[in-house]
């Protein structure tokens, strides 16, 4: 036995010596955190034939694929998905319950991000002319943005307080929510105006711009786009949806139309810059200045980590216009690919991509369009009026039931129906009763699947099913409102602000929470990974392997692929 012991020691401290003298691992020197807005998590798989080398054919030949990522709250929008990949957490906890919300106490919608004590750098900056197709810009009646009103830390804040405040952190993007949310609490963000035509940001990040800011503006690369065309980048017989280019129920924007080529128009036309997001023209600008970015501040120069996060917009945009299943689609997808392999050669060449480690994910997927189904002879998917909601007869009944006269549905903000509270209290009516009543006519509705009061999200003890968990994710109860409504699969709403659009997100169906997640680093051994996890655990996987402490609401897990146990 003492020989055994003895033996035993002795291998011990072979091995501590070992472990002693190994090399700690070197932290990359930027962090590459790309989000691609709508992203469905099988679209990069559907349209390789399309796609070229070097972009996304490079993450999944030399990166870690997780192929079957799902995000596990109800409200799968652009700024919830944004804000939960940067924090690893769910709307319950970051507070972002949707792109807009209800200001029960300002008595007014209000815009994810609006912060009226951090004005715009450039006035009128925030007054977007296309508001009618972006209904989130329609509620922010405040010329400000901060990332303030999320209530979590995210990835970069950690990395900013881990390294003292000397690692660079930035967040870029078309959309201001797409910019904001990644660069947190501690970075600087940049996005695109298009009243401006520019790439803008607010006083709570600087108190007038970066000269190099001043002189990419100055080259008003927008306007280089004046008086061409979207174009096909292949031949159509090269694309699965080649000779589909013309359906009716795609949408018309005007000026651009619904076929290739797709005109930008005018400089000074007034939607010309609104063209440029519905296109992959968002996109390569979205580069251009993110590549400006990384030269200029000069990230990953040093051994403190940097940190670049990039969403691109215009899947979102061409998704909505056109579908998923599209000519339009497709070709965005191609022109991507080319963005993203011109976005890695440049970090190549500036950084090396051995010496930095990128992640792509999106905020969220996206449906297929209902004439596309039905032309594939998926009937029962329609589009649902919400103007309907307060007129129907069940709805009717249950006012004169209660003694109102008047409309007992205030608004219906996705996913949210707010009741006339006041009108509730006057009436001294007990709003419980209220809620529970109203949602057990919703529910009754063609097309709705459920229909949850924030008054049972708050008491009651609800079936333990998927459906209602990812609800109950999604619950604030300073911000949401009074009755969730979730719509069954492949029903929709498709009217925004009195425009039809041919598709909409933020559903919790599966088509919706699908998004690619791929890791790619100098010591990652690629492969595809089959077993399901969620886009939450992004986040502590990049604190993990940078040996930071994960953000402070985060619920993900590490992946050991990425940092083996």
């Amino acid at each position: 036995m003492r020989y055994l012991k003895a033996g035993l020691l002795t291998i011990g401290l072979l091995l501590a010596s070992e472990f002693i003298a190994a090399e700690p691992m070197q932290p990359p020197r930027l962090v590459l955190q790309i989000t691609v807005d709508a992203l469905r998590g099988d679209l990069p798989r559907r349209y390789a034939h399309v796609l070229g080398e070097g972009g996304f054919q490079y993450l999944m030949d030399q990166g870690v694929h997780y192929t079957n990522a799902h995000y596990q709250h109800a409200n799968t929008e652009t700024i919830v998905g944004h804000v939960s990949l940067a924090t690893g957490s769910v709307p319950a906890t970051h507070g972002m319950v949707g792109n807009v919300w209800f200001d029960r106490e300002a008595g007014r919608l209000a815009y994810n991000i609006e912060d009226p004590d951090h004005h715009l750098l450039t006035a009128g900056a925030d007054v977007d002319q296309d508001t009618e197709i972006d209904p989130t810009q329609k509620a922010a009646k405040v010329d400000g943005r901060s990332p303030t009103a999320i209530l979590s830390s995210t990835f970069s804040d950690e990395l900013a307080v881990h390294y003292g405040g000397k690692s660079k952190i930035f967040g870029v993007s078309v959309k201001d929510r797409g910019a904001v949310s990644l660069a947190g609490h501690a970075g600087k963000a940049f996005w695109f105006s298009k009243a401006s035509g520019e790439f803008v940001t607010s006083s709570y990040y600087y108190d007038q711009y970066p000269v190099w800011v001043k002189a990419w503006n100055a080259r008003k690369p927008a306007q280089a786009y004046a008086e061409k065309s979207w174009v096909l980048l292949q031949d159509s017989s090269k694309y699965l949806f080649g000779d589909a280019d013309d359906r009716e129920y795609e949408i018309d924007f005007p000026g651009f139309g619904r076929t290739f080529p797709h005109p930008y128009g005018a400089a000074d036309d007034k939607y010309f810059t609104t063209r440029l997001t519905l296109s992959p023209a968002g996109d390569e600008l979205t580069l251009d200045f993110a590549t400006a970015l990384l030269d200029n501040e000069q990230l990953g120069q040093d051994e403190v980590p940097d940190y670049l996060a990039i969403s691109f917009s215009s899947t979102d945009y061409v998704g909505h216009m056109f579908g998923a299943s599209s000519l339009e689609s497709e070709d965005n997808l191609a022109r991507l690919d080319r963005t993203l392999a011109k976005l890695f050669a440049y970090v190549d060449e500036k950084i090396g991509l051995e010496n930095t480690l990128i992640v792509l994910s999106a905020d969220h997927g996206q449906p297929e369009v209902p004439g596309h189904l039905h032309e594939l002879g998926i009937e029962d998917a329609h589009y649902f009026d919400t103007d309907a909601l307060d007129k129907t007869p069940a709805i009717t009944a249950l006012k004169e039931e209660f003694g109102i006269g008047e409309e007992l549905i205030e608004a219906f903000f996705q996913p949210y129906v707010y009741l006339n509270l006041e009108l509730i209290r006057d009436k001294g009516l007990d709003q419980t009763e209220v809620e529970k009543a109203v949602a057990a006519e919703l529910v009754k509705f063609d097309g709705v699947a459920a229909a949850v009061s924030s008054t049972a999200l708050r008491t009651d003890s609800l079936p333990d099913t998927l459906l209602m968990r990812t609800i109950l994710r999604n619950f604030h109860p300073k911000r949401s409102g009074d009755i969730y409504v979730v719509f069954e699969p492949n029903v929709f709403i498709n009217d925004f602000d009195g425009l039809t659009v041919a598709s909409t997100h933020g559903s919790p169906w599966r088509y919706d929470t699908f998004v690619p997640v791929i890791f790619v680093g100098a010591d990652l051994k690629a492969g595809a990974v089959s077993r399901a996890i969620t886009p939450y655990d992004i986040a502590p996987t990049l604190a993990d392997y940078l040996g930071v402490k994960p953000p402070s609401g985060s619920i993900g897990n590490p992946l050991f692929e990425i940092v083996p146990d």
